[in-house]
This record gives C-alpha cells, structure tokens and sequence, in this order.
C-alpha cells in the first residue's frame, strides 16, 4: 500500500487509518491474540500525550514527597547522586522498549505480550500479573500520599473522604473516551512540570540569598559544620557506611521512576502515528526528565538540611514536602500553599496515569488468553471499562491509611512496588536482548524504524545492575539493629511470588500440552527462552508498515508552529 504524497492530520489519522491487525486472530508461542472489532481500543493519543503521560506518571509524589524520606536517611549528596544514577538506568529501560514498540506498536498488547513473543511465555504471565499488581499498588500509594499532602492544611474532613474524592475523579477520567484521558493527563501534568520548573528557579534564588530573609544558603547543608553534612553514615560507620547510604538511596529513588518508562510502550496501540511519536517521545522524555530530576534533587539538598524534624520519615508528621519546608525556611509567605496543591496535582496526574496503565496490561492479558475474557470488554468509545474498573478496586487499599499512619502506609506501598518494578526492567531487558538477537538472526536489525545507541553494552550493563539491586534492595534488614519482619516482607515478597506464578504457568503449560498427545521432553519443559531461530519477528510486520505508510509528518507554516511541534 503506497500512499505517500497525501496528507493527513493526526486528528483523521486516529480514526480513519486501517490497523488490519486489529482483525486477525494469530498464536504465538501459545498466545492467543483476538483483537475483533467488539473490544478494539481506539488510537486517540497524540505525542503531546503520550509524552506528558510518561512524564506524568514519573513525576509523582516520588520526587515531591518520597524524595523527604531519602533526604532524612542518608543526606544530600547520595540522594543526587541516586536519581542521577536511576536516570542513566530509566534511559536504558526506555530505549529498549521504544524500540520494541516503534517496531510492533500493535493495538491491545503491552509490554507482557513482547515477553511471551520474543523470550517465553510463561514469563510473560508472571511478568503481566506483576505489571498490574505493581501498578494497582501505585495508584493505592499515590492516593495516600495525596491524602498526606492534604493533611498539610489539617482540615476537619475525615482523612477517608479525601480518599475516596481522589479515587472517584481517578475512575471517571479513565472511564471517558481515550483522547479526553489524555487530554486531561497533558494538562495534570503541565501544572506539576510548571511547579518543578518554578521550584527549580526558586532554588537558585535562595541559593545566592534572594529570599526574603537574604540568607546565602550556598551549599550550606553539605558543608561538615553545625550538624550537617553530604554524607549521612548509614547503618555501620565510616567509608561503608557512607557507600550504603549511596545504595540504600538507590533503590529508594527506584520509587520515582518505576514503571514510568513502560508508559509510552504501553501507550503504543493507541497512539496516533505509533511509528513517528512513540521515537519523538522516548528521545525527548529522558532529557525532561534529567532536567526536572537532576536540577530537582539539587535544589532540596540546597533548600533543606537533613535533619529537619518536619522531614517525612516514620516518626515524623507525615504532611512534609521538603519544598514546602524549604518555602517555609526563607520566609516566603502563601507560597506553600500554592506548591502543596501543585504537589496535589502531581498525586493525582499520577495516580491517573498508574490507572491507565494497569488496565490495559490486564486487558492485554485478557485479550491473548492469560486473563479472564470478561476484561477485555470496551465502551463505544475503546475504552476497558472492565479492566479499569478491577484496576481501581485494587486502588481502594489506600483505605488502609484510615487506621495506620499516612508515612507508614506509603513506604509500605513504596516498597511493593518498588521491588515488583525492579523484576519487570529485568524482565524487559531481557526481552530486548532476545529480540535485538532474533532480528540479527534473521539479518533485520537494520530495518529497525528506531534503534539507540549503546547497544547492546548499556542494556548489559543496567540489567546486571538491577539483578544486584533487586537481591540486595532492603540489605539493611539483615542488620541487628535494622531487623524488622514487615521492612523484610515489602523488600523481598515479590520475589516468591513472581516465580510462583512464573513456575505454576510453566507446569500448567506443559500439563496442557501432553493432555492434547503432544510429545514434551523434560529439556523442553525446563525451557527458559524460546530458541533464537523460532522467535517470530514477522508478524503484524506488514501492518504496521502499511500504517505508517498513512502517516505523513506535520509540516509547521510558521515558527510559532514549529516551536510548539518540538515541543509537543
């Protein structure tokens, strides 16, 4: 199909491009994909969107919240150093991805489905129930961390009526049609982006004493005087100790970043010109979020000594945004209010994206046979209504805040999820090397619509990296004086669970085959990953190819359109 020379806006291309895998029913390494016309999603996503969902979702209540909690345990310093660190392993996570879904991005899969086409397909059960338990844990961990925040200003509401009120406005912008959902996540996430901007610039300010109280803060707060330093010991003293509070900030800048990359992968099937935004996206998404995570690290080892007891840590008053507290400091009045409802926003813009995304994992998985079908069921408008509304309930344990304390449910919750991200980038890396193999085998890899640098050293290198991370992520429990069963329960259940569902799916699949007379050596049921030579690269190839060829690039008639393109 050659269509080039005809013009098409992205609007027309959301409807009225053909997607002729949407009606085909193909099986690939025993996964079943039936994606009729009855529960089809809608491609009404535009760069702009997808970008700011990516965005949206990594820019949460990790930076703005969570970040207190890493201030208050190892100082300054480890904790720059730690987002910087997580970023370089963000960009990797993202490359491998985009290029996974720039090449197939086909509607109603996610990133399980390139596990079980590309590596095994039991892994890529296990790895679906991890994606949506992970992400229906964020969105129960960004609903209390809003409910945090708005204690901020200790009103009478029962703390259970702003959960609630958090919750609904989640189900309804996720309920409505696609383009509206992204619509109003661009515009959630603008006002947080806007606000870490601001802050970034506020910064500065104090930094050189143009605040109000014309205090030079420098880098006070680093300097070995007066109780503070960069480095705060962790668990022993000395030289390891201060490597460990490194670590020990690693793994819980994990918190920010997790499961974010996977946003725009999984956003694929139904954004407009998949081929075009989902490559415009990654480039532009690590660099915004270098900037906003770099600078924004800084700016709270600037503003914030360590030791402030208003921090949020486990016996503080949980309210405390390092920000907020930073305001406070330089005697900048009504400023805080203004930036705890930014950071209000930045809950909820979240939250929303972690909804979105957890229902169409699960709808994925119900759409190839590895949920059950009534998940896969849709509005008129392309929306999973089923896989949302399950995805929510899952959201309401952010109740438990009602009865424990907001700091303690959120690092519970943090510490989940956390770990669950962790093993599903392990997961995706390993897709991307088989894949990256595969089309090598086949002498394809330079027909890639998008490929990344480094490759494919870097993805060795941050999948070794987060192996050692995963196994090592609450080593502080194994300390005497550090031993505590639930801190041991939310670093490492994960774990047995992942390979419970990974083993049972394993011995289901094999049962299953010898049921139906199939011949199953006891090498082949012990098969980790598919063999090179019957990894299947080809199919929805074709399709995608005739849909890009639909798409033609915006051309902008004035600077003030060539701006906003670059920019959107």
């Amino acid at each position: 199909m050659e269509v080039r020379g005809a013009h098409y806006d992205d609007e027309k291309l959301g409807s009225a491009m053909p997607d002729a895998t949407v009606t085909k029913t193909h099986s690939i390494n025993g996964i079943q994909i039936d994606l009729g016309s009855e529960h089809q999603l809608e491609r009404g996503l535009k760069s702009r969107h997808i970008q700011f969902l990516a965005l949206g979702g990594a820019i949460g209540t990790g930076l703005f919240v969570g970040s207190g909690a890493i201030l208050s345990t190892v100082g300054p310093a480890p904790l720059f150093m730690a987002y910087i660190s997580m970023m370089f392993v963000v960009w990797v996570v993202m490359n491998d991805l985009a290029e996974m879904a720039t090449y197939l991005p086909l509607r109603g899969i996610s990133i399980p489905y390139y596990v079980g086409r590309f590596l095994d397909p039991s892994l890529a059960f296990a790895d679906g129930w991890n994606y949506w338990y992970a992400y229906s844990i964020l969105i129960a961990a960004e609903t209390t961390a809003g409910a945090i925040v708005i204690d901020y200003w200790k009103n009478p509401v029962p703390t259970a009526v702003w959960i609630t009120i958090i919750l609904i406005v989640l189900l309804f912008l996720n309920i409505v049609a696609v383009k509206w959902f992204g619509e109003a996540e661009f515009y959630f996430a603008s006002i947080k982006l806007l606000a870490i901007f601001g802050l970034i610039i506020l910064g500065i300010v104090l930094f050189f004493g143009g605040g109000p109280n014309h205090d030079r803060l420098g880098f006070r707060y680093w300097k070995d005087q007066d109780g503070y330093s960069a480095f705060a010991e962790y668990v022993v003293p000395g030289a390891t100790g201060r490597f460990l509070a490194f670590w020990h900030a690693l793994a819980a800048a994990g918190f920010a970043f997790i499961t974010s990359p996977e946003l725009i992968a999984l956003a694929a099937g139904e954004t407009i010109s998949p081929r075009r935004n989902i490559p415009k996206a990654a480039r532009r998404y690590v660099w915004r979020l270098a900037l906003f995570y770099g600078f924004g690290s800084l700016v709270i080892g600037i503003i914030v000594p360590r030791n402030n007891d208003r921090l949020l840590n486990g016996g503080s008053d949980a309210s405390a945004s390092p920000f907020v507290i930073g305001i406070q400091n330089a005697g900048i009045h009504g400023l805080n209010h203004v930036i705890n409802a930014c950071i209000l926003t930045s809950a909820w813009s979240a939250g929303n994206a972690f909804l979105y995304s957890g229902s169409r994992v699960l709808y994925s998985m119900s759409v190839n046979g590895q949920a059950p079908k009534f998940f896969s069921k849709t509005t008129k408008y392309g929306v999973p209504w089923a896989a949302v509304l399950c995805t929510w309930l899952i959201g309401c344990l952010a109740y438990l805040n009602v009865s424990n304390t907001g700091a303690k449910v959120f690092g519970w919750f943090s510490n989940i999820s956390t770990i669950s991200g962790f093993i599903a980038w392990i997961v995706a890396l390993a897709t991307y090397i088989r894949f990256r193999k595969a089309m090598i085998s086949n002498n394809m890899l330079h027909i890639l619509p998008y490929r990344t640098p480094l490759q494919p050293y870097a993805t060795w290198t941050v999948l070794i990296l987060l192996i050692i991370l995963t196994l090592t992520n609450g080593f502080q429990v194994f300390f005497p004086s550090k031993w505590n069963v639930s801190d041991f329960l939310a670093a490492y259940i994960t774990l047995p669970i992942f390979l419970v569902l990974f083993l049972g799916h394993k011995i289901w699949s094999t049962l299953q085959r010898v049921k139906s007379g199939q011949k199953v050596s006891f090498g082949a049921a012990l098969q980790f990953a598919i063999p090179i030579a019957e990894i299947d690269v080809l199919t929805g190839k074709q399709e995608m190819d005739e849909l890009e060829a639909l798409d033609e690039p915006r051309v902008p008639r004035n600077l003030l359109e060539k701006i906003w393109f670059w920019l959107a």
